[in-house]
């Protein structure tokens, strides 16, 4: 993984100093609340309703052990002893103090870590692929070029004051883990004719006004694309709306220019760009590459499981993937437990896994975008101590992909901006399916909720997506079908009025029962939505 040079070091040193002197000043109230806001925003720190938030960036999702440890040790020292892991790949704690936060900046930049543009009109996190140079289905490790775009993009002096947050996603597999194409601008690396490039699509993104990004150009080089992606976000830059912040994220501008128009203009800056010499030298992407070389791989490894034991047999089944080395595995770690808050991690879970990075996957973990963790390299022959240990700490559900792998965000429970409480109905939804037959049987199912508009759960990407709104004061949540946030992605459609809490888990049920009756053969429940459309369902919901 990437490792801080001596300018990366002094520049996040130099923004916690920096930031301790606009903290101070706020305690002693030389500055305000309306003149602290966006300083403390560029910094991650959010004010909600009961305490200040602070988000930290992770950076393509992947954290070394000793990162883990200190993420550990800080929700001990300064928070209520846990985390939340977001659908950016990032942690946040939910509990800070004002005068802490700079602290906790302090010990982060010791571990190469910050919480800098996670927050703000600018470019945020690059997010990437969990199984990044893992996958044998990709055609590069991708993170190398997200390090790149993260290097390129932090206090960019064009692009710190956007007309609204941006985010990037960057993937080299068919198979989307990282839902691309519902980002600002989506990155998948292909190989033409023997060299490596990108498809660029530009204008996704959930929210408000939910749309899946189209290809803007189908082949990008690779010793262009920082250009190319320059000449993007100039034409936004230019002509996003700044006078109404429901209309200023880039899928509206290119939705209103239409695509074509948004492609001839970046095109058109795109040949002045090459005319600047702005691209990195190439030297500069080999440098950076040699950081993500591969581990020395151990060989002659067994493949052999032994499955006797069929608790974990179905672990296995549920939450390995396959890796590219023989005689390794991906292991997925769900953080979501029955009952449990999805995303987050006590103190003490957030040890084990950096415990068990050290002793079995090579020294890295990783985040998902579905709220989840992930040892990259783990010998198939240390599966079984792997899963005791998770067992004991209470994380070996063996959910992923199931219904209970729900995407929530912290909703009415934390956040300012939400209009209901996404928490109490992801875990009533869970103890609802919590049969593990049920689940199996059900397969593939994505349900994602978010407690706004604002959909920091994903709810349009969720096969089945939950929306909570307020009606009069009262909590109320919609009800969506059909979206996907992966390589067949699409947006969920609403059925129809909203529910109670305990009238959208009895509409899931009705709808889940639908789609037992009418799957054909090994149809997912979105394969067979896709086919019989939305009328039956409809139809089971409301009679």
């Amino acid at each position: 993984m990437y490792r801080y040079d001596s300018y990366d070091q002094s520049m996040v040193d130099a923004r916690v100093e920096e930031f301790r002197d606009q903290v101070q000043r706020r305690l002693t109230g030389a500055l305000t609340e309306d003149q602290f806001k966006p300083l403390r925003l560029m910094n991650g720190l959010y004010l909600q309703l009961h305490a200040y938030m602070l988000r930290i960036a992770i950076p393509y999702g992947t954290l070394s052990a000793r990162q883990m440890r200190k993420l550990g040790e800080i929700a001990q020292k300064y928070d209520r002893g846990y985390g939340h892991f977001t659908t950016r790949q990032n942690l946040q704690y939910n509990w800070i103090k004002l005068a802490d936060a700079p602290d906790i900046l302090a010990e982060l930049a010791t571990i190469e870590m910050h919480a800098i543009q996670t927050s703000g009109n600018c470019i945020r996190n690059i997010s990437s692929d969990q199984y990044a140079g893992v996958s044998a289905d990709e055609v590069a490790d991708p993170r190398p070029w997200a390090e790149l775009l993260r290097q390129w993009s932090s206090f960019h002096p064009e692009f710190t004051y956007l007309p609204r947050k941006f985010k990037i996603a960057v993937i080299a597999s068919d198979e989307d883990r990282a839902a691309m194409r519902l980002h600002d601008i989506g990155l998948k690396l292909v190989e033409r004719h023997g060299a490596i490039g990108a498809e660029v699509y530009a204008g996704g993104g959930m929210g408000r006004t939910p749309m899946v990004a189209p290809l803007i150009r189908d082949f990008v080089p690779e010793d262009e694309i920082i250009s190319y992606l320059e000449a993007c976000l100039r034409v936004y830059n230019r002509y996003g709306r700044r006078d109404n912040k429901y209309k200023a994220r880039i899928k509206i501008l290119v939705h209103e220019l239409g695509v074509e128009e948004y492609q001839r203009q970046v095109e058109e800056e795109f040949a002045h760009m090459r005319t600047l010499g702005l691209n990195p030298p190439v030297e500069e992407l080999d440098r950076i590459r040699a950081f993500f070389a591969p581990p020395a791989y151990e060989s002659d490894l067994t493949q052999d499981i032994d499955r006797s034991d069929p608790a974990f047999a179905l672990w296995v089944d549920r939450q390995v993937a396959t890796h590219k080395a023989a005689g390794y595995a991906i292991v997925n770690i769900s953080l979501k437990p029955l009952s449990g808050i999805p995303g987050d991690a006590s103190a003490e879970q957030i040890e084990l896994v950096a415990s068990l990075a050290e002793q079995y996957s090579l020294d890295e973990i990783r985040v998902t975008h579905a709220q989840n963790l992930v040892l990259p390299h783990v010998k198939k022959a240390d599966l079984y101590a792997i899963w005791q240990k998770l067992d004991e700490a209470g994380l070996a559900e063996a959910n992923l992909d199931l219904i209970t792998d729900i995407i929530a965000c912290p909703g009415l429970d934390y956040c300012a901006l939400a209009n209901a409480r996404s928490i109490p109905l992801a875990q009533k939804i869970a103890q609802r399916f919590a049969d593990a037959e049920r689940q199996a049987e059900l397969g593939e199912l994505k349900l994602k909720i978010s407690g706004c508009i604002n959909a920091c759960g994903h709810h349009h990407a969720g096969h089945i997506g939950i929306l909570g709104v307020d009606r009069k004061g009262v909590e109320n949540f919609q009800l969506l079908l059909g979206g996907s946030g992966a390589d067949d992605a699409s947006l969920g459609q609403i059925t129809g009025p909203g529910f109670s809490e305990d009238g959208v888990i009895d509409a899931i049920e009705k709808v889940t029962d639908i789609y037992l009756a009418q799957r054909e053969g090994d149809e997912r429940f979105l394969d067979t939505y896709r086919r019989i459309g939305m009328k039956p369902f409809k139809e089971a919901i409301y009679g």
